[in-house]
């Protein structure tokens, strides 16, 4: 069997039985190894020498961590969530409590988008704001799966069609340039019309979400949120404009260096220079903050592992050579098989930025032999790529959401985040990006 089938499934498999997400990582990744011929030896090395790709994520999710306790500590998202909670109470009918529901999913959803362009500091923002707002939800009895598809779809689909931020990142940078290295003649226009037919296919799948799976109430402990509630902060007007500034700075920093590492030290010094955070209690705060980003962290860097293995196997090319050479003819079959391969390796190594390389590769000769236009096959590497972003237990657009709403232990990553992204954007975007893909 093909390495990299076997891999996915059995990580997909263990994640499902809620083996912790790491340990399905390394496990599926050295069973792959084995799988296609190498030695047990050659596999651990492969595996290890992959680990340093996701050290400069973690870090930066280390440091965005604690960049994000700073935040807490100036009592600014406080300030926000009781704003909220104000104006909940003072809304007793079902008509008012259902406006302030989608009031709040919309402003989480803007706050997700701007995460990738306007303010860049990506899942940074849902361990500040997510966690002080869970009372919001439990009083509402918003469904927590619904949160999660909101603040996903907000993480993915700008990075596939705004060029701003990550999505610059993502469309210019990578998709465009691999594109230009393996052939492919196209402008950097074009990129971001090619995946808007894709990108409506998020936007089917979030309003599934909010109107139909999720609409009903959900009941959650209050007690549980109560216990997990981090110590209220001291309202101070100076604390408040110190936060403004750090992230003033920390965007600025981020925009200048196109380091997170560096833009979230930037904005913790404001906050240690400010007074919002004494110097004597820096590293604690630092210390909290990687323990908040920690688990991301571990399962980025476990991610490169196993990706590294994945293209030491080349089972990559095998599985597309093996499915190129049974389709024949068949255009409509080899775009389908096409994206489901590439939802095969996406969903393994959990980021769609890393994917693009691996997959252009093989993806912009087999479209042009197959006669694709070279708009259908932007479309096709694109929404390859992004597949597996949004229903891969290892990729940081679920991970982020989990942090946020797990903080009382109410919100499991798999069953709450993974699957519910999986059947609300994976399966829309197949739908939609094989139609991109013949229609183009």
């Amino acid at each position: 069997m093909n390495p990299v089938v076997v891999s996915v499934c059995v990580m997909l498999l263990l994640a499902l039985l809620r083996v912790n997400v790491v340990v399905a990582l390394t496990f599926s990744a050295i069973l792959g190894g084995i799988v296609s011929g190498m030695s047990l030896p050659d596999t651990i090395s492969a595996f290890e020498g992959g680990l340093g790709g996701g050290a400069t994520i973690a870090l930066s999710y280390a440091m965005l961590g604690t960049f994000a306790v700073a935040i807490n500590r100036s009592g600014i998202t406080d300030l926000l969530a009781q704003s909220v909670i104000r104006k909940l109470n003072g809304r007793d009918s079902a008509k008012g409590s259902a406006a302030l529901k989608y009031s709040v999913l919309v402003v989480l959803g803007l706050l997700a988008i701007s995460s990738q362009n306007a303010i860049p500091v990506h899942i940074a923002f849902i361990p500040i704001v997510i966690p002080p707002l869970l009372h919001v939800f439990a009083k509402l009895k918003m469904d927590r799966r619904l949160v999660a598809c909101v603040l996903t779809f907000g993480l993915i689909t700008p990075y596939m069609v705004l060029p701003i931020g990550f999505g610059g990142i993502f469309l210019n940078n990578i998709l465009l340039k691999n594109l230009h290295d393996n052939g492919l003649d196209v402008v950097a226009s074009q990129v971001p019309h090619a995946m808007l037919l894709p990108a409506a296919g998020m936007l089917f799948g979030v309003l599934m979400a909010v109107f139909i799976s999720y609409r009903k109430p959900r009941e959650y402990s209050e007690e549980l949120i109560l216990a997990a509630e981090p110590e209220k902060a001291e309202f101070k007007p100076w604390n408040i404009w110190v936060a403004v500034i750090a992230i003033i700075v920390t965007l600025g920093a981020q925009l200048y260096t196109g380091s997170m590492i560096v833009g979230a030290l930037a904005g913790f010094m404001v906050f240690t220079f400010g007074g919002v955070i004494k110097w004597k209690d820096s590293h604690d705060v630092f210390t909290r903050g990687v323990h908040m980003m920690a688990m991301i962290g571990f399962i980025m860097i476990s991610a490169a592992g196993f990706a590294a293995v994945m293209k030491a196997t080349g089972g990559v090319e095998t599985l597309v050579a093996s499915l190129s050479s049974s389709i024949g003819d068949n255009k409509p079959l080899a775009a389908l098989l096409m994206l489901v391969v590439g939802l095969l390796v996406t969903m393994g190594i959990g980021s769609s930025f890393s994917t693009i390389p691996i997959i252009a590769t093989i993806y912009v000769p087999l479209a042009l032999a197959f006669g694709f236009s070279p708009m259908a096959t932007i479309a096709l590497v694109g929404t390859a790529a992004a597949l597996g972003d949004a229903g891969s237990p290892a990729s940081d657009s679920t991970l982020g959401p989990t942090s946020g709403l797990n903080s009382d232990g109410q919100h499991e990553h798999i069953w709450d985040t993974v699957v519910p992204t999986f059947i609300h954007y994976n399966l829309p975007l197949i739908a939609f990006g094989w139609l991109a893909a013949m229609t183009l």
